[in-house]
């Protein structure tokens, strides 16, 4: 409900704010005003994104949780999308969330309201067949080379024999 409430009224905000502004400062340098906040936006969303970006690396490179950069990152691409988007609730919205500090609270208002059961850092399970314990699966032999294979007789077909080159 609150998804069609916001898709109804974020288009009616932007038309009341564009004619509002528009009749007080005129179409020019109203549209100058939109397609410079969209400019000044781009510039800032690359620039923090490549800094969230680099504090994603370094926290999966430290295996520390990669949470905080991922939701920093997410709300970066949203405040690009918002300052993309022609209109000046948009724009405001957009600069907002380039703040850090508007993105630590808005962060802390959602991890409080989600709950996370489980985190593990590490490599994957190993392929392979269960171990003893039943737990999951068995680390594999680092001396064995798993492989399929096909035994070819004197009677196979002409292109399936080997061909010479190597030894069988």
């Amino acid at each position: 409900m609150w998804l069609l409430a916001a898709f109804i009224a974020v288009p009616l905000i932007e038309i009341a704010l564009f004619i509002k502004v528009g009749g007080a400062i005129g179409l020019g340098p109203t549209l100058a005003i939109v397609v410079a906040t969209a400019l000044a936006g781009s510039f800032l969303v690359r620039r923090q994104g490549l800094r969230a970006l680099d504090e994603l690396r370094r926290s999966l490179h430290d295996l520390n949780d990669p949470t905080e950069p991922i939701a920093h990152g997410a709300l970066i691409l949203l405040a690009g999308a918002l300052l993309l988007t022609p209109g000046f609730f948009t724009d405001a919205m957009g600069l907002a969330l380039l703040v850090p500090g508007i993105r630590v609270a808005l962060l802390r208002h959602l991890a409080a309201r989600v709950r996370v059961e489980r985190f593990t850092v590490g490599p994957g399970p190993a392929p392979g067949p269960t171990g003893g314990s039943g737990r999951g699966p068995a680390r594999a032999d680092p001396t064995v080379i798993e492989g399929e294979y096909e035994e070819i007789g004197p009677e196979a077909p002409r292109g399936r024999r080997p061909s010479g080159w190597t030894s069988h």
